[in-house]
């Protein structure tokens, strides 16, 4: 049962993620021409040249906060992630746990196994 739930969050996961990829790589683009605008405008002399890469600045952040949803799509493919850890981890379930017979016999010869070893 542990496995089916797991495989059927990783599929919403899955698909949550897919339908946000436009968005999560136009917010990763915007990120990175915020960071190039601030590094030019850092090195701009010119009072005319800060207040065009100002205006620029503001255009990439008006596009960044327009695909602010696209963090659900992070957070979608982090527990994808975790799901996939989780698969690969639980190599026994729950309920597959070794059960040790009653048998005398059994005992017996498991018990003088050990001692012989």
């Amino acid at each position: 049962m542990k496995k089916f739930m797991l495989f059927i969050g990783g599929m919403v996961a899955l698909l949550i993620l897919l339908s946000m990829l436009g968005p999560i790589i136009l917010l990763g683009a915007s990120i990175w021409l915020l960071y190039v605008i601030f590094k030019q405008f850092i090195k701009s002399d010119s009072t005319v040249g800060k207040i065009g890469w100002v205006i620029a600045g503001l255009v990439v952040i008006s596009i960044g906060l327009s695909n602010i949803y696209a963090v659900i799509g992070v957070a979608a493919a982090f527990a994808l992630y975790l799901i996939i850890k989780s698969w690969k981890s639980g190599k026994h379930d729950a309920h597959e746990q070794v059960v040790v017979e009653d048998d005398p016999f059994k005992n017996f010869e498991r018990q003088w196994a050990e001692l012989n070893n």
